[in-house]
């Protein structure tokens, strides 16, 4: 399975996506939209919209997602199995405070 997760660096949704795909002990590429204009570009290309997470899975772009969705993805398609495993942060939780100010400090503007 390839897998590219288009993340911030740091960001609740963000690290939601990276718990759900640790849980299952999936390799994937982080690539980083905040640091990296082209990668910002190209998941806009490809997701059609500006908001993330984004994940690709196998050429199939889940656009605005939480782990918690990219999970529901993964098991509904038989992608991976079922797991009483924990995720080591929650799945489905926004940016706190702290990260939107490191964030707000550190935002490009690409449009």
């Amino acid at each position: 399975m390839t897998i590219k997760a288009y993340l911030k660096p740091s960001c609740g949704w963000s690290n939601g996506v990276r718990a759900a795909l640790r849980k299952y002990g999936l390799d994937y590429q982080d690539i980083d939209i905040i640091g990296d204009r082209a990668n910002y570009a190209e998941m806009v290309r490809k997701s059609g919209q500006p908001l993330s997470p984004c994940v690709e899975i196998d050429g199939v772009m889940l656009a605005d997602v939480s782990g918690e969705e990219v999970e529901n993805y993964l098991l509904s398609n038989d992608l991976v199995k079922p797991t009483e495993a924990a995720a080591d942060v929650p799945t489905n939780a926004g940016c706190s405070d702290e990260e939107h100010a490191k964030m707000a400090t550190k935002t490009i503007r690409f449009f």
